[in-house]
């Protein structure tokens, strides 16, 4: 005979999304236990902590340049958030970016609305620029790259002569 003093177990996303119980994203699940050994079953506990079926949230889509927000040393962006939130609400957004060819670096995490201002770009170097949504989960896949040129209007000039 073997005894087991387990004091947990994992029950897969994957079971409680499937039949019998189709649990959508976002379904609290409350759970009770019954210990049982060769004498007979125990009383059931009470219910658990309430855990929440999440997952990653899908990506951000429409990102966009503001182009109002557009001067010689920041670039503007707006994006709309994701329709799928992997069961949980959205937290905040993550901006990635790289010059054109070169490796992304986070220019900004804990944005908590949908646009943002790039600041400390330089003048005539092209950017690629790709937003993340989180929950409590994790972050999603990366929105489609947006790629901008961060060039503006120039002053007029000042002294015509002729």
């Amino acid at each position: 005979m073997s005894a087991s003093t387990a004091t947990s177990c994992t029950v897969p996303v994957s079971a409680l999304r499937a039949s019998p119980f189709s649990l959508d994203w976002g379904t609290n699940v409350h759970t009770t236990v019954i210990a049982i050994n060769a004498y007979g079953s125990s009383a059931e506990s009470a219910a658990g902590n309430g855990a929440i079926i999440t997952t990653t949230p899908g990506a951000p889509t429409s990102l966009t340049e503001v182009v109002a927000e557009r001067t010689k040393s920041t670039l503007g962006l707006s994006w709309t958030a994701p329709v799928f939130t992997g069961g949980a609400v959205i937290v905040d957004y993550r901006i990635n970016i790289a010059e054109l060819g070169k490796s992304y670096t986070v220019a900004a995490t804990g944005v908590t609305s949908t646009s943002y201002t790039v600041t400390g770009l330089t003048a005539g170097k092209t950017y690629e620029l790709k937003v993340e949504a989180r929950n409590s989960y994790d972050y999603s896949s990366s929105s489609s790259v947006l790629t901008l040129l961060c060039a503006f209007i120039p002053d007029s000039p000042t002294t015509i002569t002729t």
